[in-house]
């Protein structure tokens, strides 16, 4: 590693990756991976297959970008638990959804280490990782941030690793996650500096619906960074929204049955696109 972290310049990130300010991007929730601790034994050439066609359907409702996400690893797995097969298979899967759509693709490895994101990233060629809720809660709450295991997860100060971007959850008192909530905009703060994002998601489980104007502006000024919606955000509110916040992304309202993993509706996407484009037209 060098002696120093190694800073750049930031660019508004969202505009450098989708061409607009205001964004729509879409999750890609995969199914389980070879080495995950839900997987049962489904092809390479099948899992590949689901993730392009939900590439597709996203890309006919003209969204700006993805997020492709190994969700198939419900329950939920610590970093030990997903090791190099569970990684190589993510960064194949990724690097097809980025061959057959024209959409920016971006990865978010559900509690594996900053570090394997960042390898996927660049293996599958993809213009961003999400450091999601799950690293930020062992980085935060399991005391990560001091000593070597707290600079091998400030990937993004340590590794030359430019071109991609990282957007950084940072979870808010809105959200379900009892690990995660009650954050202060300081501890926010906090923790996109600790991952030097470009941009911050404000997230918990109901954020898009339960969370003030004025809460929203004061997590885009206290991290200084865009603010990108992560969940809750609904027809009926993401205009509001997007007068406020840089983006949104499309996850709670394709939820159904309790759980988010479903297949991509094409319909309800239409219908979502429709009420964001009021507001971005």
């Amino acid at each position: 590693m060098p002696a120093k972290p190694v800073f750049r310049p930031k660019p508004h990130a969202l505009e450098a990756i989708f061409g607009r300010r205001k964004v729509v991007i879409g999750v890609i929730h995969s199914r389980a991976l070879p080495g995950s601790p839900a997987y049962e034994g489904e092809s390479m050439d099948s899992i590949i297959g689901y993730a392009v066609e939900e590439a597709r359907r996203y890309e006919a409702g003209r969204l700006d970008g993805l997020i492709v996400e190994n969700h198939g690893d419900i329950p939920f797995a610590k970093p030990d638990q997903l090791g190099p097969e569970t990684a190589a298979s993510m960064a194949v899967m990724t690097d097809a959804v980025r061959r057959a759509s024209t959409l920016p693709v971006g990865v978010n490895v559900l509690a594996n280490g900053a570090i394997q994101a960042l390898a996927i990233a660049k293996a599958a060629g993809a213009a961003f990782v999400r450091v999601n809720q799950w690293t930020n809660a062992y980085v935060a709450n399991e005391g990560l941030m001091d000593g070597p295991a707290g600079q091998a997860m400030r990937y993004r100060a340590w590794l030359h690793a430019r071109s991609v971007k990282v957007f950084a959850d940072v979870h808010v008192k809105h959200g379900a996650h009892a690990i995660t909530a009650d954050r202060s905009i300081p501890e926010l703060a906090r923790d996109a500096e600790f991952f030097d994002a470009d941009v911050a998601i404000a997230t918990g489980q109901r954020t898009g619906d339960a969370a003030t104007p004025e809460e929203i502006r004061a997590i885009g000024a206290g991290c200084s960074l865009p603010v990108v919606i992560g969940s809750g955000v609904m027809p009926e509110n993401v205009g509001s929204i997007l007068d406020i916040a840089d983006g949104v992304i499309i996850a709670s309202y394709l939820k159904r049955d309790g759980v988010w993993w479903n297949e991509v509706d094409p319909e309800r996407v239409r219908v979502f696109m429709a009420e964001a484009d009021r507001v971005r037209a």
